[in-house]
């Protein structure tokens, strides 16, 4: 039976040992995770998911320096979803090693940290600063965002550029090395493979679509740096084909699903696709605790 949280002020997640999963060299108390970009660095949700519970939070983006990201407006809704273009704002490495790290060990989080650069040393220094970092479980190569001038997607749109990388970030840590895919690339089955084959113990896909929207009243795009990343529901049928691919195309490669997930059919679809976890995205704008709510869901549908 499932073990509810006595964790003051949250409602009872549970934690139940039949949940857990290995994911690669991760092993993780259930499958269900929280994608970066849309959860801060997990201390902002202390007081609404126990986050010991849940299978692990990915945090926001990391870079070398603070980074002030986009200009506003960054976020507009759509129809099913919505658009940003936040620009990786973030901390930098430094401040939250020593202001957020510490916190989240003590909330019993598994950290999966989000990194980011401009050019391949710059990905490898962040990942050097964090590898004696006490309280992180794995790192994720974010080579797939839409909504920065250099870096990013950049990587993962060409796979030797994505091969390189992943080999120079390699040799820099000892953890599980999660890369995040871009659906935006050629081929994503090629760049796939050139992730696992040059060093990635794990592949989390997808990162969002390039879209756009357009103010009628103005003529003028409704995000100041023009296009963004589209998440939510409209991406989840594109997103499950994408996991479905890749999982056939590279049987060995343990991966993670990410894309318009919010209720427990859509972690079970994802599973049936191929991946072994999920990530939870823009539903957590929608209801911060659902998270948690779909590992009870789960525990209970697996009971």
């Amino acid at each position: 039976m499932a073990r509810l949280s006595t964790s003051p002020g949250l409602p009872g997640t549970p934690h139940d040992a039949a949940l857990a999963v290995q994911v690669g060299p991760l092993r993780l108390k259930n499958p269900i995770l929280t994608a970066s970009g849309t959860f801060g660095y997990g201390l902002e949700f202390e007081e609404l998911v126990d986050l010991s519970a849940i299978g692990g939070l990915c945090t926001k983006g990391l870079s070398l320096r603070p980074h002030a990201g986009n200009r506003p407006p960054r976020i507009c809704e759509t129809p099913a979803g919505m658009l940003n273009a936040i620009g990786l704002q973030n901390v930098g490495v430094e401040v939250f090693v020593r202001e957020k790290l510490p916190r989240l060990r003590e909330l019993g989080a598994t950290v999966i940290a989000n990194v980011w650069g401009d050019l391949e040393e710059d990905y490898a220094a962040v990942v050097g600063a964090l590898e004696d970092a006490e309280g992180i479980a794995a790192i994720e190569l974010n080579i797939s965002c839409p909504n920065v001038e250099r870096g990013g997607m950049l990587f993962g749109n060409s796979p030797p550029a994505t091969a390189s990388l992943v080999a120079r970030v390699r040799r820099e840590t000892r953890r599980p090395l999660v890369v995040k895919l871009s659906p935006n690339a050629p081929d994503l089955v090629a760049s796939a493979r050139a992730a696992f084959e040059s060093g990635a113990d794990v592949l989390s896909l997808v990162n969002t679509f390039v879209g756009m929207a357009i103010d009628p009243e103005t003529a003028r795009p409704r995000l100041s740096f023009g296009t963004g990343g589209l998440s939510g529901p409209a991406i989840k049928p594109l997103a499950v084909r994408m996991v479905y691919q890749v999982a056939r195309a590279l049987p060995r490669a343990p991966l993670m699903g990410i894309g318009g997930i919010a209720e427990l059919d859509d972690v079970l679809e994802f599973l049936a696709a191929g991946a072994a976890a999920v990530q939870v995205g823009t539903a957590n704008f929608r209801d911060p605790g659902v998270s948690g709510r779909l590992v009870g869901e789960l525990g209970a549908y697996c009971a």
